[in-house]
């Protein structure tokens, strides 16, 4: 049976595999995880599309493609991963209004929904939100037509053909039937995600004798600490992050990196004390921080270009180096004020700071809400006194960030979804100027032009994978660009992928300052018949 994949860009690491259907999706992943390819270094399923991020120093986008397309897809989707029972205690307030939908009985709706086979075909969202289909084609059932506010966590739902489970309370719009005891993610666990792409789902009904052991959680601290010796943060304007070069690979739990929005800077801010590359260091969106130090230290701060001062015991306010490692005293404090140009600053503590990593990693993602806590005024950061190397004082200096009366040349790749608009829209997206809202965040960064970017392919996209540097267009026209806390998936177009090279700068533009994009490459889709 032949079956043409359609073969997307989608930035300089990644591409867009769209397909017939989710069983032939399905197939694909299949395939590829049995066979994994030297150089793939991420697989993101979604209903009809496969996002494969990859590695182009091991292998090109050509080889890829080439590949995929010699990977069957006719030998069906045998799915390697685990089978799993949910309990689940059938008293859902939509139970009544899905089975009036469907002309059921509830009695017949519970005994279809808990004979059925579910698999986990892909996950986002949230942390450990897998979408299920279903081997009972009849349990399809329309969203609701207002979303609820807040659903609790463990709620089991129903949304067109797909059956959820909710890992935390969140708003959403599915049909709901029941509830579980079952934590579908808990980062206790070695796999958080109780459930990831590939496994198997079964409901047992807990009023027919169904039972679970439900293990009391470790709880693991990821807190910063506030009892005894150490750092203390004596000022915080706004809530300061641990970051550092995040924890890739986790999409198959629904995680997606996060980690610092300028790593050339974290990078940098280590370097500079003879730390490790990958060391926790605090991210500071805009100065306004300060904390006093109970033994002596030496500190880098690198990024947005702050002004940084010592305040001696006496009361003296000694200028400190920027970008460069400076040493203070017990009894001293270190403020940075308001940034000249750029928006985040890293502080980089000689032997590193000692914080819990969640995943590998001890970044925090503010969408997801995984890692350390922000730190706030008056918390004690405690040194982590971890081996290190020589300090670096004489670091090349760093290019200049841009201001807010700046217009930022933003070097972009077309597509995925750059045919779903009209050609004077994508003409608009590289000539206008597009000015950053204050509504952006490390989720995404908001943009407003004075001409909203028109669909001509106005079809409900469904979820698909979305990289680091995604261009979304909501039905506003106006773009986000996606940044490092980013979901997984997203269900609206991808006009273009902010090229690696400037996902640094990205990240430092701030609101206020213009953005004019610069499409390096064109959009080329391949479409290729697969006898396999």
């Amino acid at each position: 049976m032949t079956k043409a994949l359609r073969f997307l860009p989608a930035g300089a690491d990644c591409i867009l595999v769209e397909m017939e259907n989710l069983h032939v999706t399905l197939s694909l992943l299949d395939g590829l995880r049995v066979n994994r390819l030297e150089g793939v270094l991420e697989l993101v399923p979604a209903a009809c599309t496969l996002l494969v991020r990859f590695d182009p120093l091991v292998i090109d986008r050509d080889a890829l493609i080439d590949a995929i397309r010699a990977t069957s897809l006719d030998s069906g989707t045998t799915i390697h991963g685990v089978s799993i029972d949910i309990p689940v205690i059938y008293d859902g307030e939509d139970l009544e209004h899905v089975a009036t939908l469907l002309g059921w009985s509830i009695d017949e709706l519970v005994r279809r929904h808990t004979d059925a086979m579910y698999t986990v075909a892909f996950t986002g969202f949230a942390p450990g939100f897998a979408y299920l289909t279903c081997d009972d084609p009849a349990l399809n059932v329309p969203r609701r037509e207002s979303p609820r506010t807040r659903i609790p966590a463990g709620s089991v739902a129903l949304g067109g053909s797909f059956s959820g489970i909710y890992p935390s309370d969140s708003p959403g719009g599915w049909q709901l039937l029941g509830r579980t005891p079952l934590k579908m993610w808990d980062i206790s666990r070695p796999r958080p995600a109780l459930a990831a792409p590939g496994d198997r789902i079964r409901f047992r009904d807990m009023s027919k004798g169904a039972s679970v052991l439900v293990a009391e959680r470790k709880l693991v601290s990821s807190e910063v600490n506030d009892q005894g010796p150490g750092l203390i943060v004596t000022r915080c304007d706004r809530p300061v992050l641990f970051q550092d070069l995040g924890r890739p690979n986790c999409s198959d739990q629904g995680v997606t990196a996060a980690g610092a929005l300028d790593r050339a800077s974290l990078i940098e801010a280590n370097l500079c004390v003879g730390n490790p590359q990958d060391t926790p260091a605090l991210e500071i969106a805009l100065g306004g921080f300060a904390l006093k130090v109970d033994r002596p230290a030496t500190f880098a701060v690198t990024g947005a270009s702050t002004p940084v001062f010592i305040v001696a015991a006496d009361g003296r306010r000694i200028p400190a180096p920027f970008a460069r490692p400076f040493a203070l005293d017990a009894g001293e404090e270190l403020t940075l004020g308001f940034p000249e140009e750029g928006t985040r600053s890293y502080l980089a503590l000689r032997g590193g700071f000692s914080v819990e990593r969640v995943l590998g990693s001890a970044a925090t993602d503010t969408l997801s809400k995984i890692g350390p806590k922000p730190i706030v005024n008056g918390d004690v950061l405690i040194p982590a006194a971890m081996p290190v190397a020589a300090v670096d004082s004489v670091r090349p200096d760093g290019a200049p960030l841009p201001t807010t009366q700046d217009t930022v040349t933003i070097d972009v790749l077309l597509g995925p979804r750059t045919d779903w608009f009209t050609d004077d829209a994508v003409e608009t997206f590289l000539h206008q100027k597009w000015q950053v809202t204050a509504e952006s965040s490390r989720v995404g960064m908001r943009l407003s032009g004075a001409v909203a970017l028109k669909r001509k392919d106005t079809r409900e996209l469904p979820s698909e994978g979305c990289p680091y540097g995604a261009i979304q267009v909501p039905p506003s026209g106006q773009p986000v660009i996606f940044l490092a806390d980013h979901p997984v998936t997203g269900g609206y177009p991808v006009i273009a992928v902010v090229a690696r090279h400037h996902l640094n700068v990205a990240g430092q533009i701030p609101i206020g300052a213009s953005i004019v994009f610069n499409a390096i490459e064109a959009f080329e889709p391949l479409v290729i018949e697969n006898h396999q």
